[in-house]
């Protein structure tokens, strides 16, 4: 009897060593942040499918209650995933928001586009847009602010699964050494296109653009979910006409109807460049991507 029960004993103790800290993120980005960090130690899930805008989706009772189980749940912030505020609230012990993480390099919108915005048609308080001075919360597309985020999730998973903390703080390493080689592929990739002339469907570029020196001339829909008013349109048209041979890059879900029209008969390519990574398998492969896909249109100019 005795030894039985020091079996049943072994094999709880056991289980409870084996269990997995049940980390959930908003989006995928933060996803493969978060799985280049636990590696083994578990599988970090995304809240939002694929196809889904962080700017406006609609929660489930389903996705209600995976954010109540998460033990950690990661998302950007009320900046972007205006949705998310109550319930983030209501589990304020497990949910981080990433915008407020300090020594990050955060990005704000300028003036620029202050007068082109009231021309757009009435959105609702609950809409993402691009207000001057707004935060830009696209602020996964810089690698030194990914390793900000590497950090705090290895710190929340070390305290969560001290036994294991030696493994999160070597996956952490060895993330930050990957992304350091990344970061110098990446600049000499870039560097040949610099000069090259393009606009942007929705301003999510930004951290991107600047760590490799790289500079939209103009954004057609500022905010990417309502049709820009005439004004703005005739702008934009007036723009591209004088730019010359250009590239236009669009993300998926939306529709490039907007671009088609306003390209019409220039001597513009349009490329769909995916900034949240829905094909990619780990972090790197969503920069990479990305880089390719903008060399890939603004080389051929």
């Amino acid at each position: 009897m005795a030894r039985l029960l020091a079996t049943f004993l072994l094999i709880v103790c056991s289980t409870a060593a084996q269990a997995q800290v049940n980390i959930l993120t908003s989006i995928k980005p933060l996803q493969l942040i978060a799985q280049a960090i636990q590696g083994e130690q578990g599988q970090a899930q995304v809240l939002l499918p694929p196809g889904a805008s962080p700017h406006s989706f609609s929660l489930r009772p389903s996705d209600r209650k995976r954010l109540a189980e998460a033990e950690l749940f990661y998302w950007i912030g009320p900046d972007m995933e205006n949705f998310l505020t109550a319930l983030a609230k209501q589990h304020q012990q497990a949910s981080i928001a990433i915008q407020s993480l300090p020594n990050l390099q955060l990005l704000y919108y300028t003036a620029e586009h202050e007068d082109e915005e009231d021309d757009h048609e009435h959105h609702d308080e609950h809409d993402h847009h691009h207000q001057p001075g707004g935060l830009d919360t696209h602020l996964w597309l810089s690698i030194p602010n990914a390793l900000v985020i590497a950090e705090r999730m290895a710190t929340d998973l070390s305290r969560l699964d001290a036994q294991h903390a030696p493994v999160y703080q070597n996956n952490l390493a060895a993330f930050q050494q990957r992304l350091k080689t990344l970061d110098n592929e990446l600049a000499q990739q870039l560097a040949e296109v610099q000069d090259k002339n393009f606009f942007v469907f929705h301003e999510a570029f930004n951290y991107f653009e600047q760590a490799y020196g790289l500079q939209h001339g103009g954004v057609l829909a500022i905010n990417a979910e309502v049709q820009p008013g005439a004004r703005h349109l005739q702008q934009m048209r007036k723009r591209l006409e004088q730019a010359g041979p250009s590239c236009i890059f669009t993300e998926p879900p939306a529709p490039p109807r907007l671009a088609f029209s306003l390209s019409k008969d220039l001597p513009i390519q349009l490329q769909e460049v995916d900034v949240l990574g829905v094909q990619a398998q780990n972090y790197e492969q969503l920069l990479q991507g990305l880089a390719n896909q903008l060399k890939q249109c603004l080389s051929s100019l």
